[in-house]
């Protein structure tokens, strides 16, 4: 065996021997112990004290995409792509386009079990393939058993809607009513106004027919063949599995409020399923168990109590995982302007808050907003007070008086990331004579952050100013602080909500124009680096990072003795990572990273550093 080929195995085995030691509670006593190059691979992500940690120790971020809407159609048989070849060009689009770390990847329940207790391997080999197309391109993935309204099988092929999810011998088992949402503005209503997905959803909580526990077993033959079908190295990128997407009651039983459903139904739920990921070999990565369905709608008559209220300490066996969507600004009604700063802070705190006090850690697996449609007009200034609320509890306006309120960065998946976008072929319900072409083909929804061009070419829809972001994707102990001005545009106005305040005038002149973020982190003896991910419009050459640490433009590549460095992230998509080294225990640690003025001559560095030193001082304590 040549010596290329030993030295990849012994990565495998390292790769695993750390996500297993970090999984049982026993990490590496320091970075030095295992061979640089794991410093540029994933490592296996757990929940440690609430929060996501790699196998060096280091707080992680999930940021990145719902791959995708795809599945709940039947143009390319509940897969996400077409081919694997799709797959890869989708992947390497979603690393280098779209700044993102991490997949959900939806699957189907109908696609995996067409026929009751007969898993189609066929259906779960063409996805696993898929699957490690994002995982060699160095994209973690949290797989989900999508379902939208139960199952597009309840719907007729003259609907209004569709659905997605259990398979038709499911539906068939029930003997449901004809569906009719009524007055039905939007195709979520049918969750509480149409009598067969109220029913469907009711009889598959309440296990009739064994529906659960047909669901549980696919789910877990599901999961036995992914991890035996992928390398241990690949493995080790997935995080975690989505039991269940938006859970609902359908109907509650007398008396029966949506806490003690939570309670009392699915909570039971979540713990089959978690018992079901241990047999399958996934003892080692969390449940991502979504709350009822309407626990955080921010419209009052749409609200119920819930968010997991009565589960206790979830600990490391699972991630409080929840959506979010402004309905409000969806609406059109509730909401006639635009977003503005800080226009999600509470609703997103809120999440920050039942993730702590359940000791899990924390995501908004979905969030997003129409671009297409009367109200797509939103969606820039929606989506970047999204994406702000995800980096700070804090507005814009108030972040520099008080940073260290700005709380823990969460994670996030946004809705969606379908490369097929306006280019579908999908009858709707089987209906011959209802192809659907336009948008996400689903719903008239119309979401996708990407599409192909007429070459055959992933192209954003969106500002990549604000979807390609920097974000501290590992840090190196505790997050202290972090925001970032992006400068995306609302048409031809740009969004700055998070200026340098004029107190700080050498970084206001640094800044300039252009884009910044800073974070601040208390280090805790890992002596790994803190890695940020570097946007495109944060080319090495004309990078600025102003730090305790020191100053830098255009960072050198990096080295374990430098302390300020740039490198490739792992997947060969050419994106790349800002590598920041400070080997010590219990010290307060300060970066700014922008592409404002090019060339800054030293004095202004100097000066800028003096200033942000003498604030982070007299603001953390």
């Amino acid at each position: 065996m040549d010596m290329p080929n030993i030295r990849a195995r012994l990565l495998v085995v390292l790769v695993v021997l750390s996500g297993f030691l970090t999984a049982t509670g026993v990490r590496p006593a320091t970075a030095e112990a295992l061979p640089e190059s794991l410093w540029f691979d994933d490592t296996p992500v757990t929940v440690q004290d609430g929060r996501f940690a790699d196998g060096l120790g280091r707080e992680v971020v999930l940021r990145g995409y719902n791959v995708s809407g795809e599945t709940k159609l039947a143009e390319n048989n509940g897969l996400p792509f077409a081919s694997v070849a799709d797959a890869k060009k989708s992947a390497t689009a979603l690393r280098a386009l779209g700044g993102g770390n991490t997949v959900r990847f939806l699957l189907s329940w109908a696609y995996a079990e067409p026929v009751r207790g007969q898993v189609d391997e066929a259906y779960l080999a063409a996805a696993t393939a898929q699957m490690r197309a994002f995982l060699d391109a160095g994209i973690r993935v949290y797989p989900d058993f999508h379902q939208d309204l139960y199952s597009r099988h309840l719907f007729d092929p003259d609907s209004w809607y569709t659905g997605d999810g259990a398979p038709k011998w499911a539906v068939d088992a029930g003997n449901y009513p004809d569906e009719n949402c009524g007055i039905c503005l939007f195709w979520g209503q049918n969750i509480t106004q149409n009598e067969a997905v109220k029913q469907a959803s009711y009889d598959f909580w309440h296990n009739a027919y064994g529906l659960q526990d047909a669901f549980l077993t696919t789910a877990q033959k599901t999961m036995a063949y992914v991890k035996q079908h992928v390398g241990a190295a690949q493995f080790a990128g997935v995080v975690g599995f989505d039991p269940y997407n938006e859970p609902h009651a359908g109907v509650y039983d007398s008396g029966q409020t949506s806490r003690a459903w939570e309670r009392d139904v699915l909570w039971p739920f979540y713990e089959k399923f978690r018992a079901r990921m241990d047999t399958a070999g996934w003892q080692y990565k969390p449940a991502f168990v979504e709350p009822n369905l309407f626990w955080n709608a921010n419209i009052s008559f749409q609200k119920q109590e819930g968010g997991l209220l009565d589960a206790g300490t979830l600990g490391p066996d699972y991630v409080f995982n929840t959506h979010f969507y402004d309905q409000k600004a969806i609406s059109g009604i509730f909401m006639p302007g635009k977003a503005g700063d800080g226009q999600y802070s509470t609703d997103f705190g809120t999440v920050r808050d039942r993730a702590a006090a359940t000791n899990a850690a924390g995501i908004i697996s979905e969030f997003g907003h129409p671009l297409a449609g009367n109200v797509s007009d939103k969606a820039p200034t929606v989506l970047k007070a999204m994406y702000q609320a995800l980096d700070s509890r804090l507005p814009g306006s108030s972040w520099w008086s008080n940073p260290t309120a700005s709380g823990p960065v969460l994670s996030g998946s946004q809705w969606q990331w379908d490369i097929y976008n306006g280019r579908h072929h999908e009858l709707m319900n089987g209906n011959p004579d209802k192809v659907l072409t336009a948008g996400d083909a689903w719903n008239d929804e119309d979401l996708s952050a990407v599409r192909l061009n007429d070459s055959g070419t992933a192209v954003l829809r969106q500002d990549a100013r604000l979807l390609d972001r920097l974000y501290p994707s590992a840090t190196a102990g505790t997050t202290v602080a972090f925001t970032y001005e992006d400068r995306s545009r609302d048409g031809s106005t740009t969004l700055t909500w998070n200026p340098v305040p004029s107190s700080l005038p050498n970084v206001s002149r640094l800044v300039g124009s252009g884009q910044y973020g800073l974070l601040l982190w208390r280090s805790d003896g890992t002596s790994a680096p803190t890695e940020l991910h570097l946007p495109a419009t944060f080319p090495t050459a004309t990078t600025t990072v102003v730090s305790d640490l020191g100053t830098s433009y255009a960072p050198p590549a990096y080295t374990r003795t430098t302390p300020i460095a740039a490198a490739p992230e792992p997947g060969g998509t050419g994106s790349r990572r800002l590598l920041l080294t400070a080997p010590d225990n219990g010290v307060l640690h300060y970066a700014l990273v922008t592409n404002g003025t090019t060339s800054p001559p030293a004095d202004l560095l100097a000066a800028a550093r003096s200033e942000l030193s003498a604030w982070a001082a007299q603001r953390v304590r």
